[in-house]
């Protein structure tokens, strides 16, 4: 089974219009013939690396490749030379679409023939896709999806030819993360117009919301952020903007309570997964949020907070320390199981022998299944013996009115073991910001100390770089 199948129902489908990029739109049918053109030209190399933003070129490289039976590895583009050049180093003999490749790219002839999924390579377990892990803690990993892993997904999660006619589905996202991926391929299979930016900015991001009539929209966490802020006290004034997806780094409460009064009539999505998984394993759906919003049932109030309940074909499990399984409401090791789990880093699996994945999350399941990720594991802090959870300081620091971002650090302490270095970006007095952590929280989880900064250091779909913060303050992160 190849992802080529998908885009060869939607020419069978009644061959919507696939693409919006700028001025130029393609239909599905073009988009496929490209495609075909492409492959002819990438079947003599071993792999496809795409070096591009958001632009028509990239679902013909990536179908294209699916079609010449090579691997797809879209890279970051921001990466300095050095750090490109030992990437490259990992894939020889690659050809490698640069910025000035996708114009030729997407204007090659549509005189050849379309090709059918017959054409495809059809075995479901070639590699379809690398993607790199953002690196937030170490070197970034090769994450390999087979083409069963990303159609797993799809048919699980999703009705083919479900979207209305005027659907159209807006993508910031970059095309190196997964969510680009699977917003690639679920747009294309439930039968909305992808529309493209090939940079975010808040401004322009509402302007094409309203320009375009988009109803479906994926952001990360920080391009909600400054999308709310471009639009203080009131109404985005995005009325056709049906669903608003948000996911791909942990999201403050007090961001998304905001986000709902600024976007009034739209039904939000928070979506939890990773590249090792396939794009999404979680959803709390819009009747969710609006649920926890009204409710006077204060658990049910608290699952704002969640990621939501499994996806059809996913499989949870909270795991304690010792490896046993933990009750309803207790933190551990969150692990999932499912079709769409790869768990492969170039060639190896980190399965374990009943395939599930550690996804190095911690977390807890409450007792209606819905699932609370209180951070890495890796970002545990412990002091005094006691173990900390910085998302439950950040969000509490991020509800400050002078506090637009928080990240809290565990650094090395000699009588505690670790202190608590609070790094913000806003203004105030530290010594007040501190007295609003005690006041809801306790001592313990107060910091020690309050540092402002003008930002913090993230990867580009929003994820905290703590490594960078950690190193700055004498401390280290696995």
């Amino acid at each position: 089974m190849n992802i080529t199948m998908i885009l060869e129902m939607a020419v069978s489908a009644g061959d919507r219009t696939a693409v919006t990029a700028g001025d130029r739109s393609l239909k599905a049918s073009e988009l496929l013939a490209l495609a075909g053109a492409a492959a002819r030209r990438f079947q003599r190399h071993p792999a496809v690396l795409y070096l591009g933003t958001n632009h028509p070129g990239y679902p013909i490289a990536l179908f294209g490749a699916a079609l010449a039976g090579v691997p797809f590895v879209p890279v970051n583009y921001r990466l300095g030379e050095r750090q490109l050049a030992a990437l490259l180093d990992r894939h020889p003999d690659a050809l490698v679409l640069r910025p000035g490749d996708l114009e030729e790219l997407a204007a090659a002839p549509l005189a050849d023939p379309v090709p059918g999924t017959a054409d495809a390579p059809a075995d479901g377990d070639a590699v379809a896709v690398i993607l790199y892990t953002s690196g937030t803690t170490s070197e970034p990993k090769p994450a390999v999806l087979r083409h069963r892993h990303l159609m797993a997904y799809v048919l699980n999660t999703l009705e083919f030819g479900s979207a209305d006619e005027e659907d159209a589905a807006l993508v910031a996202v970059p095309p190196y993360h997964i969510a680009g991926l699977a917003n690639l391929l679920s747009n294309l299979y439930t039968g909305r117009r992808i529309v493209y930016l090939a940079a975010f900015d808040a401004g322009e991001w509402l302007e094409t919301v309203r320009r375009e009539r988009i109803t479906h929209a994926l952001v990360v966490p920080t391009m909600l952020a400054r999308i709310v802020a471009e639009a203080p006290g009131g109404d985005a004034g995005t009325p056709t903007l049906r669903s608003l997806a948000y996911g791909g780094a942990r999201t403050p409460r007090p961001v998304i309570e905001r986000a709902l009064r600024v976007f009034p009539g739209t039904g939000f999505v928070n979506a939890y997964g990773l590249t090792e998984t396939a794009s999404s394993v979680a959803v709390l759906g819009p009747e969710d949020h609006r649920t926890a919003l009204s409710s006077p049932d204060p658990a049910e109030r608290e699952r704002l907070g969640s990621v939501g309940r499994a996806l059809p074909g996913v499989e949870f499990q909270i795991r304690r320390e010792d490896g046993e399984l933990a009750g309803p409401g207790e933190t551990g090791l969150v692990f999932v199981r499912g079709e769409q789990i790869s768990g492969e880093y170039g060639g190896r699996t980190v399965l374990d022998a009943d395939g599930w994945f550690a996804t190095r999350d911690r977390g807890r399941l409450d007792d209606g299944g819905y699932l609370f990720i209180e951070g890495r594991a890796d970002d545990t802090i412990i002091r005094g013996g006691e173990n900390i959870a910085p998302a439950e300081i950040e969000d509490v620091l991020v509800a400050h009115p002078g506090v637009a971002e928080a990240a809290v650090l565990g650094v090395p302490d000699p009588e505690w073991g670790q202190r608590l270095v609070a790094v913000v970006v806003g203004e105030g007095d530290p010594d007040e910001i501190r007295r609003w952590v005690k006041e809801r929280l306790r001592s313990s989880k107060t910091p020690d100390t309050v540092v402002f900064r003008p930002e913090l250091p993230r990867t580009d779909t929003g994820k905290l770089l703590r490594r960078v913060l950690l190193s700055e303050f004498g401390a280290s992160q696995t």
